[in-house]
């Protein structure tokens, strides 16, 4: 075993949803033709590569299955199709390893399902679970799904058969039930039954309440909050440590963007000066004051002052 395999499968070894166990094959099979045929064939899918040893979490598309068909495609000696060259072309790096670190960590307490780090409501989780858990109407649907289905040819390894998922922007593929089939039967079902009990799934006879969470996506942070939660911003989320997980990957203000920022301020601030001179001379008070000022400068009428002041004290003299 080569030292960059092996550091490679450590790599794997400290990323959530057992890694190693499925990718594992394919590195080694990487490393394998970059020995038998050498770094210049295996060159074109170094960009993949290198994305099979970021958290999933990043992933924009399956790499692993695209990264699997390139190896078999290489190892045969057949030439990369265009359609692949395209994608390996587009496909940007991924992120620093500084990003990977951050991310690799928020992936471990999501397996966990953990968001202590990111929400402060353990207790008041807690309360509602043992609330639903409790719940004699919750049981007795349940028992009815069991007695029409065998539940047991939907459950995962850990016992848990989950709801369809909702995407962002509520976007749902597919999203359709075709009621010949009866595992769609099944899902339909279930699904209706989560719905009405604000659950994402069932362990066993257990009923999974959903959480408050925190998720990064390829496109973005998500923070999800359940239909049921009596959501209070200030005390249930922990936004320093959200921040802190956006904007690891979150691009820097910087150069051009921070002088344009800069010189737009500066432009507002002499138009205000004009403006503040004329709403004196018209001896305009209060409101009409506030409301010709943000006419001027472009602004809606419920622009808080303050900001206005800000941008006055700023480039004052």
């Amino acid at each position: 075993m080569t030292s960059r395999l092996r550091h490679d499968l450590r790599t794997l070894d400290g990323l959530a949803f057992h890694r190693r166990e499925w990718a594992e094959p394919e590195i080694r099979r990487y490393h394998s033709l970059r020995l038998e045929l050498g770094e210049s064939v295996v060159e074109p899918i170094e960009g993949l590569y290198r994305w099979m040893l970021a958290p999933i979490t990043l992933w924009p598309i399956n790499v692993h299955q695209v990264f699997a068909h390139c190896l078999v495609q290489l190892g045969g000696g057949k030439r990369l199709d265009k359609e692949i060259k395209l994608l390996l072309a587009i496909l940007p790096a991924p992120p620093d390893q500084t990003v990977c670190s951050v991310v690799a960590e928020h992936e471990h307490d999501v397996q966990r399902g953990h968001y202590e780090e990111l929400i402060t409501t353990a207790a008041k989780f807690e309360a509602q679970e043992k609330k639903a858990s409790r719940n004699p109407e919750l049981t007795t649907e349940w028992n009815r799904i069991k007695d029409t289905w065998d539940v047991d040819r939907y459950r995962d390894r850990k016992g848990v058969i989950r709801r369809t998922l909702s995407a962002e922007r509520n976007l749902r593929q597919p999203f359709s039930v075709n009621w010949k089939k009866r595992a769609e039967r099944f899902q339909a079902v279930f699904d209706a039954f989560c719905f009405h009990w604000n659950l994402y799934g069932m362990q066993r006879d257990r009923p999974l309440l959903i959480k408050l969470s925190v998720n990064l996506t390829p496109h973005g942070t998500m923070v999800f909050i359940p239909a049921y939660w009596s959501f209070d911003a200030k005390r249930d989320v922990r936004w320093d440590g959200v921040m802190k997980l956006h904007r690891a990957r979150a691009p820097k203000k910087q150069g051009a963007v921070l002088a344009e920022g800069l010189e737009h301020r500066r432009s507002m601030a002499e138009k205000l000066k004009t403006l503040d001179a004329e709403a004196k001379r018209r001896r305009l008070r209060g409101g009409k004051r506030h409301a010709f000022l943000c006419d001027g400068l472009e602004l809606v009428e419920g622009t808080d002052p303050k900001r206005i002041a800000r941008l006055r004290k700023e480039f004052a003299g």
